[in-house]
């Protein structure tokens, strides 16, 4: 064997948190700040094709690729070898568990501890993300040698080079080359990635032995009701000797192979454990657990520009999602320059006064599918200028950017977007869902939102009112009539509450949380007790423990369940799913709808509610809260395990609730 630098020991290697009985199927997540990402399973066992220990989004793309899936690790004793890996096959009917005794410890970073017959091993891994000053990610992966005895250990990594959606069958085209440079091997089996390096910090030794591992099956693929079956390819086997109480260092790069993986390790260790202390001392977990969250959702993308990912595992940069999420990730956190960055950066995707539903490389290959992306953003302008943000900045980029979004949803634009006689704001159309609730089947949309949609109508207002506010005073009489018309043609007073949409006269009375949007807004033209009656409803039919319900269970098209197959799921998804986002929102508007003298009761009680969430941190997406839950109890959560805007706004709410009560209720333009 070759023998690579020594190894490097110090105190920023020392053992990870205690494991705590984290269920067996709760997911971690790292992330690489380039939009690529690690994560996987508690118990260790692959169950989505995108748990792997490197989801890597390329240079210039917008998609992702899986670069590293898994390893196979085998303590080697003599003639004797212990497998470490756990694996579902397609000819089996139950996960093969390796033979040994398994812990998970979350901090530092993902750390599982096998304990064999003679040994006991333990394996941390640590994704290293992208700095500001160029620093490139890398995929750290640390071995130690808890017990008496010198221990080898053979490792096949397991590789994807494909797109992280699919599930590929085995490709005999595939490149076994195995590239040396002293303790660094680089493989590049295809041309879909750059050549991965893996480099040692070790006695080690690479032996070529390029090979196919077929029929991997991932359950939670299966019970989605999606393809599950896929293969993996392995290069070789690394072949380690690790001391008693030592340990070998591996660490994967792409472009170039790291010169110095134990030092590089230890200062990306020292890093995580020092994260690792302020969490266990912090007051408030769940702001604090929230706040570590958020920055999983941050990257950069391409030529340097700041942006947000919606969601992980499959989800990519969503603007309506970005602008939803952006306050409560930056400005909660007193980070107004990372807010600041990201909408600077959303200027030059502004085309006919949208912005992208799908964020693209470029303007060109974007999807610009979302009548309200843009106005979601100039939201986010609003609250960041609240918040402080330049003046100057404002006056010179983002008010002219928001003056031509509200001249072009005037003149008419794509989307079935224009101003109606009212002032009030058109969008979507028969077949074209252009909301937030934009689930559809082979039928069409499942919930009809075309015509004047509630929350479209309040944000437009909001546009309105800040142009106003901003010295754009031409848009004033525009702001009158729209505020006007809202009231006229929204409120139903026979029940109190806003109706969810106006199509051709006619008021859709369906109870859903909308309308909650309206009440939430500083600039908007409800009264207070208009604010205060929306406020009820939301709490008599939509409030749940996870957030609201995307309608009342006492609606016929009511689904209490979010479950089955995509269709079925499509059903349920704005039918009755509670949205934990939405909780942002209802915070806001309890807020602004309570009178002074009864502000300390009503914020105890949505923190108390609030607080209800911290079990979730621990549930699904370890850090996290799941995109969706049931509207029924027992809610069980589902779709993605972390997702932005959930993260964002429940942020935005703790902040919400911690200013003061004249500051909470902002610029309400009615109080009576």
């Amino acid at each position: 064997m070759a023998r690579a630098k020594s190894s490097v020991r110090s105190a920023a290697t020392s053992s990870p948190t205690a494991a705590v009985p984290w269920p067996r199927d709760a997911e971690w997540l790292q992330t690489d700040g380039r939009g690529g990402y690690a994560c996987g399973t508690t118990a260790d066992l692959p169950q989505r094709r995108y748990h792997g220990l490197w989801i890597v989004r390329p240079e210039d793309a917008a998609r992702r690729c899986m670069a590293i899936a898994g390893l196979d690790e085998r303590i080697v004793d003599g003639a004797q070898e212990t497998s470490l890996l756990h694996a579902h096959w397609a000819s089996q009917p139950a996960p093969f568990e390796p033979r040994v005794g398994v812990a998970f410890a979350l901090r530092p970073c993902p750390t599982w501890t096998f304990r064999a017959p003679g040994h006991e091993l333990e394996r941390a891994v640590l994704l290293r993300a992208a700095h500001d000053d160029g620093g490139e990610p890398m995929l750290f992966v640390r071995w130690r040698n808890l017990g008496d005895r010198p221990l080898r250990l053979a490792v096949r990594p397991l590789l994807g080079f494909c797109d992280a959606d699919q599930l590929p069958a085995a490709d005999p085209s595939f490149d076994g080359t195995v590239h040396t440079r002293g303790a660094s091997w680089g493989f590049r089996p295809s041309r879909l990635l750059p050549t991965l390096w893996l480099s040692v910090d070790s006695t080690a030794a690479f032996r070529a032995e390029p090979d196919w591992y077929r029929g991997f099956l991932y359950s939670t693929d299966r019970a989605r009701g999606y393809d599950h079956t896929g293969d993996r390819f392995t290069p070789g086997v690394l072949e380690l000797d690790v001391p008693p109480h030592g340990d070998a260092i591996a660490a994967f790069s792409f472009g170039l192979p790291c010169d110095a993986p134990a030092g590089a390790f230890a200062a990306a260790f020292a890093a995580a454990e020092q994260q690792a202390q302020a969490l266990a001392a912090a007051a408030d977990p769940l702001r604090a657990r929230l706040a570590h969250g958020a920055d999983a959702f941050l990257y950069r993308a391409t030529g340097g520009r700041l942006g947000v990912l919606a969601g992980f595992p499959w989800f990519g940069e969503w603007g309506r999602d970005v602008f939803v999420a952006l306050p409560g990730l930056t400005l909660a956190r007193g980070r107004g320059d990372l807010c600041e960055r990201v909408l600077a950066g959303a200027l030059p995707f502004l085309r006919r006064g949208l912005l992208p539903n799908i964020y693209g490389r470029t303007p060109a290959d974007s999807h610009y599918g979302s009548c309200d992306a843009a106005l979601w953003f100039a939201l986010a302008v609003h609250r960041w200028a609240a918040a402080g943000g330049d003046p100057q900045r404002l006056r010179a980029d983002f008010v002219p950017a928001l003056r031509d979004i509200a001249a072009a949803y005037t003149a008419g634009t794509e989307l079935g977007l224009g101003v109606d006689g009212d002032g009030l704001l058109a969008a979507g159309g028969p077949d074209l869902n252009a909301t937030w609730m934009d689930a559809r089947t082979a039928r069409g949309p499942v919930t009809p939102r075309q015509g004047l949609p509630v929350e479209i109508q309040a944000l437009w207002y909001s546009l309105l009112a800040t142009l106003v506010e901003h010295g754009e005073a031409s848009f004033a009489p525009l702001r009158d009539r729209c505020g006007a018309a809202f009231v006229r043609r929204f409120w139903l007073a026979d029940g109190g509450y806003l109706a969810d949409r106006v199509l051709g006269g006619t008021a859709d009375r369906a109870v859903r949380p909308n309308m909650v949007l309206a009440a939430a807004l500083p600039h908007s033209p409800l009264s207070a007790a208009q604010r205060r009656a929306v406020v009820a409803m939301v709490e008599a039919e939509l409030r749940t423990p996870r957030g609201l319900r995307t309608l009342s269970p006492r609606d016929a098209g009511y689904r209490g369940r979010y479950e089955g197959d995509p269709e079925q799921r499509d059903l349920a998804y704005h039918q009755g799913t509670a949205w934990p986002w939405l909780g942002g929102c209802y915070v806001e508007a309890a807020l602004l709808a309570t009178p002074p003298k009864q502000q300390p009761a009503v914020r105890a009680a949505l923190r108390a509610w609030l607080d209800d969430f911290l079990p979730e941190l621990d549930r699904a997406g370890l850090d996290h809260v799941s995109e969706v839950f049931d509207g029924d109890l027992p809610q069980r959560p589902g779709g993605t395990f972390a997702q932005a805007w959930n993260t964002g706004e429940l942020l935005r709410a703790l902040a919400l609730l911690d200013a003061e009560p004249g500051r909470s209720r902002g610029r309400a333009e009615a109080t009576a």
